[in-house]
């Protein structure tokens, strides 16, 4: 699946929520996409929740 159809999905999906639940499910849609997102690079082994963690709490820099 190409980025351009994912893209659109998500697009589609965020228009619906904000067309149907108004502003809050807009914001929760989005949150929850986020928190998907993060998930899914995390499984994918692209991304260590452990370091973003880490650097939320202020143990580690970005840098």
């Amino acid at each position: 699946m190409s980025l351009t159809v994912v893209g659109t999905a998500m697009g589609a999906f965020v228009a619906f929520m904000s067309l149907q639940f108004g502003l809050w499910g807009f914001l929760i849609s989005l949150l929850f996409m986020a928190i998907g997102a993060l998930l899914g690079r995390a499984a994918e082994g692209k991304l260590d929740l452990r370091s973003v963690m880490d650097a939320l709490s202020g143990r580690r820099s970005s840098s």
